[in-house]
């Protein structure tokens, strides 16, 4: 029985690092002719878009499972899921507005790498290799910049029309608020399922090794990217 459990856990985390290629920060074809030619405020829409990046944003999800894997109090997983919220709330609208321009494969390299912190930072791998100890608050924050950064070079290549485009922007920043809800809350049923039974001590390490390769295959592809391309 346990060693089904593992089998599962390594085909579960070999299937997130495969989706995280597939599908981290696309936008889908159908998709991209709607906001490019999008003319006016499209709230609805928007809001439906947001919400439909978040749930299927693997990097993300990766990112939010590392974030409260040790966090049992909803106060604690309030505030650093509110802390991830503000930075990528921030960089997605000044990114898109500002019409900041960075290279979308580093910035989704660095999104890969933040699932790497993450993971080491469960394993309490800083303190053990460096003696030091990173700030998880700072950090959350620090790179949910960069995950709203992620989502802002992708917009910005569909050309999207000015007109409603604070509107549509907004829409969608709360959709993508609204995704992150819906998907939190079934981590959270799974992860406080899992932390009644006696498996999760047992395998929490070797879970998070698993998201810490998850987290290197993405910035790997991202990198390869950036460089061959």
């Amino acid at each position: 029985m346990q060693l089904a459990r593992r089998l599962a856990l390594i085909a579960g985390s070999f299937l997130m690092s495969a989706a995280c290629i597939a599908v981290a920060h696309t936008v889908a074809e159908g998709d991209q002719a709607f906001v490019s030619g999008s003319e006016g405020p499209r709230i609805v829409p928007f809001i439906y878009l947001g919400a439909k990046h978040m749930v299927t944003g693997y990097d993300h999800l990766l990112f939010l499972v590392g974030v409260i894997f040790f966090l049992y109090r909803l106060k604690d997983v309030a505030l650093y899921v509110t802390l991830f919220a503000i930075g990528h709330s921030t960089t997605l609208l000044l990114g898109v507005l500002a019409g900041w321009h960075v290279n979308a494969f580093l910035v989704d390299a660095i999104i890969g790498l933040s699932v790497v912190y993450k993971a080491l930072d469960n394993i309490n791998a800083f303190r053990t290799w460096f003696g030091i100890e990173p700030n998880p608050r700072f950090a959350v924050l620090f790179f949910g910049f960069f995950h709203g950064l992620g989502l802002a070079t992708k917009l910005q290549d569909l050309n999207l029309p000015r007109n409603g485009l604070v509107t549509n922007m907004i829409s969608f920043n709360v959709g993508v608020e609204i995704g992150q809800f819906l998907a939190l809350g079934v981590i959270l049923l799974f992860m406080n399922y899992w932390r009644r039974t006696a498996s999760f001590l047992r395998h929490a390490y070797f879970t998070n090794v698993l998201l810490m390769t998850a987290g290197f295959v993405l910035t790997g592809y991202q990198l390869s990217g950036y460089f061959l391309t």
